[in-house]
């Protein structure tokens, strides 16, 4: 399918697993029959009763049925199956197909439906290759059937500040980073930078723009905390329904201080997207950590350092400070116990203690956003970044306070001392 078409497709993330089984379904069947495997026939009469004509038609579905054993034992089909299973109408497609329908869980109908897709794919076909025109007509009829009554509503925004080498990064469950010019169909101007990227997320749900709004904030915070650049959501969303007109959106995401981008490589893409899904699913709602994450993103949405700087401290402050200290005790050298090995602890110390004393003087108005401002305030953002990401990630215990103070008292190696 072309990329121009792509916001039109209920489930990418299904047509991408299903696409993957075929190939592998594909390479599996084409050695059987070359190990010597036939494919059955059936007579079929045609014609006048009084002229008949007779023809051989392959039984694919046959020879796909007796070899479902091997076929679920691929590397693909897994996930296949799973992505199949979470369809809202699949014994619909099944009936379509002529199949009956399985009692039982949802799991159950997704391996009956493999089966018949893969028969769908090769209908009357006696060769098993990968032919994108039979494999694109096979998910365009398990899509009608299978979405049937369901409404499709897009919502695309530009991503700022980042730059993507492939044409389209799955995310999974409707939600795709796309390069801006791969897009046809889109609303006016924002294709035009050849660079751009675009945040694509399909829905099926009756609360769609809510539902996109919850999940774009999701993506906005996993890509502030996955890269320095601090890539953030556009001021404006477009969004529509079953291919109505684009209407345009405002997205409180603040402003994006200028800065560098960050370049998206084929090899970091199954990282970003477990990065993605561990946010969503591990961002706390409330507490301590929920209000330090959000502060740290108010921070990347000021118009310089030194208004991020107080947000920042703050930050570091309801992770690391003293609980019972209305000021910044013991930040400092807990945040560079945790951020720094123990050779470069006092080095990070004096710096977090500078942006301490920076912000006193800001308030007074006496600082600048110098280069020497901007990278001592960067240096505590990206050490705040790295808690943050840790923490989320299951790699540091969100015990911070308890944790440093644990590193701190370790002695000192003889070699150090």
């Amino acid at each position: 399918m072309r990329a121009a078409n792509r916001p039109r497709m209920h489930n990418r993330a299904l047509h991408d697993s299903l696409a993957a089984f075929v190939e592998e379904a594909a390479w599996q069947l084409a050695e059987e029959v070359s190990g010597g495997a036939e494919v059955p026939f059936e007579l079929i009469e045609q014609g006048r009763a009084s002229a008949p004509l007779y023809c051989y038609r392959p039984l694919t579905g046959r020879f796909i049925a007796e070899r479902v054993g091997v076929l679920a034992r691929l590397p693909s089909y897994p996930a296949a199956a799973q992505q199949l299973a979470q369809l809202p109408e699949l014994p619909g497609y099944l009936t379509r197909r002529g199949r009956r329908v399985p009692k039982g869980a949802a799991r159950g109908h997704a391996d009956a439906a493999l089966q018949a897709f893969l028969a769908a794919v090769w209908q009357d076909a006696t060769d098993f290759v990968f032919e994108p025109d039979r494999f694109e007509a096979a998910y365009a009829e398990l899509e009608e059937a299978a979405y049937a009554g369901c409404t499709l509503s897009v919502v695309l925004t530009p991503v700022e500040g980042l730059v993507i080498e492939s044409d389209e990064v799955p995310l999974g469950e409707g939600l795709s980073l796309v390069r801006a010019h791969t897009l046809s169909d889109a609303p006016a101007g924002l294709t035009d930078d050849i660079h751009a990227t675009v945040a694509v997320l399909a829905l099926e749900d009756g609360n769609a723009l809510e539902t996109a709004g919850r999940r774009l904030r999701r993506l906005q915070t996993a890509l502030r905390l996955w890269d320095d650049a601090e890539p953030a959501l556009g001021p404006t969303a477009w969004a529509r329904t079953d291919g109505s007109a684009w209407i345009a959106i405002a997205l409180a995401s603040g402003v994006r201080r200028t800065g560098g981008d960050c370049l998206l490589s084929a090899e970091e893409e199954d990282p970003l997207r477990a990065f993605c899904s561990l946010v969503a699913r591990r961002t706390p709602r409330a507490g301590e950590l929920a209000w330090s994450l959000r502060r740290f993103e108010l921070g990347c949405e000021r118009g310089s350092s030194v208004d991020a700087l107080t947000d920042w401290l703050l930050a570091g402050r309801a992770l690391l400070a003293d609980t019972d200290s209305p000021g910044y005790d013991h930040l400092a050298e807990r945040l560079a116990a945790i951020c720094a090995e123990r050779d470069m602890r006092h080095r990070l110390e004096q710096r977090v203690r500078e942006a301490i004393s920076l912000e006193r003087a800001a308030m007074a108005g006496f600082v600048r956003p110098t280069p020497e401002v901007e990278q001592l305030v960067s240096e505590l953002g990206g050490c705040l970044r790295a808690v943050l990401r840790d923490v989320l990630c299951g790699h540091l215990d969100p015990g911070l306070r308890r944790l440093a103070d644990g590193l701190l008292e370790e002695p000192v190696p003889e070699q150090l001392a």
